[in-house]
């Protein structure tokens, strides 16, 4: 298959386990699930690709696991959030807006299927590499290894935080979540650039770019950090003010004191 049918094969599968989704928010009122899907769908892409691809075994193995692994912990992270607790705030906002209506929540979902073949394409190009690079790889590997501790970590500290209700209502400040407002979203950037090491020497390789950069484009300006902070500043009020005025947007770094 080309890369096109590829990425037409994934678009199609996407549509339809969005489609899915779609029905279960329907009729339970969480649109949540959509980003578990958007996760698994994205796991799911890695594994196809790395499958039908023509490249050399060692960028395809990798891919396999490094896109499987991150896209599936991520997946069953949002679920448990999902099953756990009341629909995800952004959502519920929406939601208010929205109500049920049908076409505009369906619209939302099959989005989600546009973009997880979007980010597939650095996928396709690293399944095509025809050379195995092994110092391209490890420096792939050792950027995605870092990334999904971190990430890990950050998902684990800010749900132990949220566990305890005596934090109703007040911000996270341990941890990771001291020098960064969203280490995770920091961490889940960064292993979006394993993949462009893991396509040098593939044809149009540079395209594996598509990923970080618009991974970065879409937490900093669009679907993370503007609709996150938003919820946070309704929930929260003034003390997730004095957490913006402190603590770095993304990139962690060390906290600044009260002006």
């Amino acid at each position: 298959m080309s890369q096109l049918d590829v990425l037409a094969l994934i678009w199609a599968l996407a549509a339809v386990m969005m489609l899915a989704g779609w029905v279960w928010q329907q009729r339970r009122r969480n649109a949540g699930i959509v980003d578990v899907l958007w996760a698994s769908g994205l796991a799911a892409s890695a594994v196809l690709c790395a499958a039908l691809g023509n490249g050399a075994p060692g960028p395809r193995l990798l891919l396999a696991l490094a896109g499987g692994i991150w896209g599936t912990r991520l997946a069953w992270h949002l679920w448990h959030r999902v099953c756990r607790e009341p629909e995800d705030g952004r959502y519920a906002y929406l939601r208010g807006l929205w109500s049920d209506h049908w076409a505009r929540w369906l619209a939302l979902f099959q989005l989600q299927a546009v973009l997880v073949a979007l980010f597939s394409v650095p996928y396709v190009i690293v399944a095509s590499n025809p050379s195995t690079r092994p110092g391209w790889l490890a420096s792939a590997s050792l950027i995605w290894l870092g990334a999904i501790a971190g990430e890990s970590w950050a998902d684990q500290q800010l749900a132990r935080f949220r566990a305890d209700p005596a934090n109703r209502g007040r911000t996270c400040r341990e941890g990771l979540w001291r020098y960064s407002r969203h280490p995770n979203y920091f961490f889940e950037a960064l292993q979006w650039l394993s993949y462009p090491l893991l396509a040098v020497g593939a044809p149009g390789w540079e395209l594996a770019w598509l990923g970080p950069v618009a991974m970065f484009l879409f937490l900093r300006f669009l679907s993370g950090i503007p609709f996150t902070e938003a919820q946070a500043l309704r929930t929260r009020g003034e003390d997730y003010r004095d957490y913006q005025r402190r603590t770095s947007m993304l990139i962690p770094w060390p906290p600044r004191s009260a002006d």
